[in-house]
This record gives structure tokens, sequence and C-alpha cells, in this order.
């Protein structure tokens, strides 16, 4: 699918876990810049409790990031993603049919009614005693896609090793990184590379 703002279907990944370069204990926190920016959260697929900020992407098909954010993990993740919507609202004012795929963090009556108000159609797995939505069977296939742009992030981008110990530097670095991502899949788009989520051209 052609790399274009938001348009047609728009995976969302579920939040990844950002850490911080800070020990956990209480006391050396507080000390740190990043206190009151930064929070202890949970990672479930990890099994394991982290120090940092939680990022947020709305991806197209294709891998390009179009919407992202730091926020505390302690927040709510509709929370998180109603004012991501809010704030970029140009993005998606105008456009028709926008599918919004996501996981189960996500699932609310409020909040799917609030996004069917601005256009959006939310997918996501069902909660049990729910009937299965249309087009469920192909969110495995999405959540894979979801999973490689993480790595990807993580992996050949080094996410968690920015090393940014200011809040101004935690936000330029991961910038920098979520950038750097949707340019090279665009570059290997209008390149008509065989996979264009693949950096490995890239590396060094």
């Amino acid at each position: 699918m052609p790399a274009t703002p938001i348009s047609g279907t728009t995976p969302c990944g579920s939040p990844t876990p950002h850490r911080c370069p800070a020990p956990c204990p209480r006391p050396t926190v507080k000390r740190s810049d990043l206190a009151g920016f930064a929070n202890y959260g949970y990672c479930a697929s990890h099994s394991r409790f982290f120090w940092g900020l939680r990022l947020y992407l709305v991806c197209t098909p294709a891998g390009i990031p179009m919407l992202w954010a730091l926020a505390d993990p302690k927040l709510g993740e509709r929370e998180v993603l109603a004012a991501m919507l809010e704030v970029d609202a140009e993005m998606i004012k105008d456009r028709v049919g926008l599918l919004l795929i996501s996981d189960k963090g996500f699932a609310s009556k409020a909040f799917e009614r609030s996004l069917s108000e601005q256009g959006i159609t939310l997918l996501r797995p069902s909660r049990k005693k729910e009937v299965m939505q249309a087009g469920e069977p192909m969110l495995k296939k999405v959540h894979q896609l979801i999973e490689s742009v993480n790595d990807t992030l993580k992996g050949q981008l080094d996410l968690e090793q920015h090393g940014a110990r200011s809040v101004e530097g935690v936000a330029v670095r991961v910038a920098q990184r979520v950038l750097a991502l949707a340019a090279a899949i665009w570059h290997n788009f209008r390149t008509c590379q065989p996979v264009t989520r693949s950096l490995t051209a890239y590396d060094h």
C-alpha cells in the first residue's frame, strides 16, 4: 500500500515500553531530570516492571509511523490515543473510511463511539462473550507487523539505548529514530525494494 498519511487501513500497535537510563531505586529516580515525566510501569509481554515511558505509534500498513507519542506508563492507553488524535486532528480530517487496528487494551464502547464520531472504525480482538467482528481473522498478521516495527526500532535503531538523560533529550532522540524508520520505509517504497520495511541495507 502506498505510504500516504492515514489513508485506508491504519494499524495502531500496542504501546511499547521505553526504558530510560536511570536506576530503579526511588531515591535515585526522584533526583533524575526525567522525574515527573517518566514513571514506573509494567510490561505484560515481558512480565516485568520498568521505569521509563511508553511509546505509542500509529502506522500505515507499510509500517510508516504517522502519529507517535511518549507517555507516562500509568496513563490509560485510550486516554493517550484520544489525545494523539485530538492534537493531530488535521491528519484525519476529511478522510473517509479510516480503520484503526489495535489490541484489546483499547476496548471501550464509549471510546469506540468517540472514534466513530470522528469517522474512524476500531478493529480489535474480541473480548470474552463478544461476537467476533468482521475482519478479525486478519489481526494475527497485523500483530506481526506491529511486532516487526517494534523490533526494528529496538533492534536496528537502538531505541532503548538512546543515552538521553533529560526530557528534551529523550524526545529528540526518539523522534530521530521514528523519523529514520519512516524515511527508510518511504525510500524503499520509492525505489521499489522487495521488502519496504527492511533496514538491512542501511546497517553499518
